[in-house]
């Protein structure tokens, strides 16, 4: 039998009333009454070798635990009394209640504006008025009133027109007209190519469009090339051919009045002056027949020309002259600076040809967004009828307009050519006549640079704001509806305001 061994590991021998005796404890309790200590030693004597396996497995399981780490201690070399002050001195990680909401970063405060333009945007003459503010550096929209709802832009159309022929186009095209043979003896065609700038004056004469080519000059060498071939039989035919633009002439949602004032012609490849009667002058009558009138200012200068008649110049037909317009930055000067309408038609057919949407007035709308997109602000929500923003049925948002003008005061890409055509408070083009920032408004003198829009159901302002405490303000004011003329007072009011907050321009 194998020796077992006492709680404190000493050896017993069995039976021995010694060893039961010596563990009782020296301060135990009361004694147990008669008969029940001899019936437990009794018990304990018979039963020995059961309570020291139970008493074993007892202590087994209480030092399971310290056992545990003591030898994992042992293992590392280590005391096994380190091993478990660690483990009781560690301090737990905290796990994450994952339904206690985590609060979010913190939001900085937003600085609160109190320069108010309440008063003047009440003003009755601005009738429906959309209008936003934004600060050029930070992009922060700094007033709303309805900016992102699309509707009539008047001429502030122009920018759109000039931003998507920069891009399209860009800024050094110019447009042809040619001569080229035609397909009977003593004939030639004259091909417009869609430059209503072409002049009949004399070279050398300045008319509203500075740069223009002149019919004289293309006459020249027509005669030149024509004389040189000694097979020519003497000219007697004109052939016009103004098919590079499809479609109608005239938009039908456009107030013929505006042509009887002498400011838009019919939308046409072939036409010099850009169909006025009097080169000379930016406002002049224009006649429904500008083809027409190209063809017998051309025929005057060449002489001998018994008949006129529209067809089209035969393939591969032989050149014998051509001349060439301003390029598209001058012609985008033009356009805003005094808000030339057909200068606007001219460059809106010529980007929706060379973008592949058509030639008609019904390619113009795909044309000019293909234009736009390269820069990047969501077009959603525009209709463009028009070029020259004479429909009512175009459609910007304020929004757009505050958003393209960032890049234009920027000059990203060819946009520099827009903020330098641009008319300019109390210095240049349409806001330098007298109607415009008088008064208390020409405190705001050369700080805004802006294109104007009028049309019968309303007054337009988009561009820029140097503003007074030294920010830059991209804005747009529409005042749509029952407006009158001195609406346009009431908008340079509005915007004078924006130039006197500047950056403290509460939305309020």
């Amino acid at each position: 039998m194998t020796d077992e061994t006492d709680a404190a590991g000493e050896p017993t021998t069995p039976g021995d009333p010694a060893a039961a005796a010596s563990s009782a404890p020296a301060d135990g309790p009361a004694a147990s009454p008669p008969g029940l200590g001899a019936s437990l030693a009794t018990f304990a004597k018979r039963h020995r070798l059961a309570l020291s396996i139970t008493g074993g497995a007892l202590a087994v399981a209480l030092l399971g635990t310290g056992a545990v780490l003591t030898g994992a201690a042992l293992n590392a070399g280590g005391p096994a009394v380190d091993t478990i002050a660690a483990s009781a001195s560690a301090t737990p990680t905290p796990t994450a209640d994952p339904a206690r909401p985590v609060p979010a970063a913190a939001i900085p405060a937003s600085r609160i504006r109190t320069c108010s333009v309440a008063d003047r945007a009440a003003d009755g003459r601005l009738a429906n008025l959309q209008a936003q503010v934004v600060n050029a550096a930070t992009g922060e929209v700094l007033y709303d009133r309805g900016g992102t709802t699309p509707s009539r832009t008047a001429s502030v159309m122009k920018v759109l027109t000039s931003a998507a022929a920069l891009s399209v186009l860009g800024p050094d095209y110019r447009a042809t007209t040619t001569v080229v043979k035609g397909s009977e003896p003593g004939s030639v065609v004259l091909v417009g190519g869609g430059d209503v700038t072409l002049s009949r004056t004399p070279s050398g004469t300045e008319t509203v469009y500075p740069g223009a080519a002149h019919l004289d000059d293309l006459t020249a060498q027509v005669r030149a090339a024509w004389d040189a071939d000694p097979s020519n039989p003497p000219l007697n035919k004109l052939v016009l051919d103004a098919s590079l633009f499809g479609g109608d002439e005239w938009e039908p949602s456009w107030d013929v009045v505006e042509r009887e004032d002498g400011y838009m012609s019919n939308v046409t490849a072939l036409q010099v002056d850009g169909d006025r009667d009097d080169p000379g002058a930016n406002t002049s009558w224009r006649s429904p027949d500008p083809i027409g009138r190209a063809g017998d200012a051309f025929a005057s200068e060449l002489g001998g020309i018994s008949v006129i008649e529209r067809g089209t110049a035969p393939a591969g037909a032989a050149q014998l002259g051509a001349v060439s317009s301003p390029t598209v930055a001058q012609l985008i000067d033009k356009a805003l600076i005094v808000s030339d309408n057909t200068i606007a038609e001219m460059l809106a057919r010529l980007v929706a040809i060379k973008a592949g949407t058509g030639n008609t007035f019904g390619a113009i709308n795909a044309g000019v967004l293909q234009g736009l997109a390269p820069y990047g602000i969501d077009t959603s929500g525009i209709t463009v009828v028009d070029g020259s923003g004479l429909s009512d049925n175009n459609a910007v948002p304020p929004s757009y307009l505050t958003r393209l003008f960032v890049k234009i005061n920027a000059r990203e890409g060819n946009l520099g050519v827009i903020m330098d055509g641009l008319p300019v408070s109390g210095e240049r083009g349409s806001l330098s006549y007298s109607d415009r920032f008088s008064g208390d408004n020409s405190v705001a003198d050369g700080a805004v640079s802006a294109k104007t829009g009028w049309i019968n159901s309303g007054y337009t302002l988009s561009g820029v704001v140097r503003a007074q405490d030294g920010s830059t303000l991209t804005f747009a004011v529409y005042a749509l509806g029952d407006v009158s003329d001195d609406t346009k007072q009431a908008i340079d009011t509005l915007t004078t305001g924006f130039f006197l907050c500047g950056d403290n321009l509460s939305n309020r």
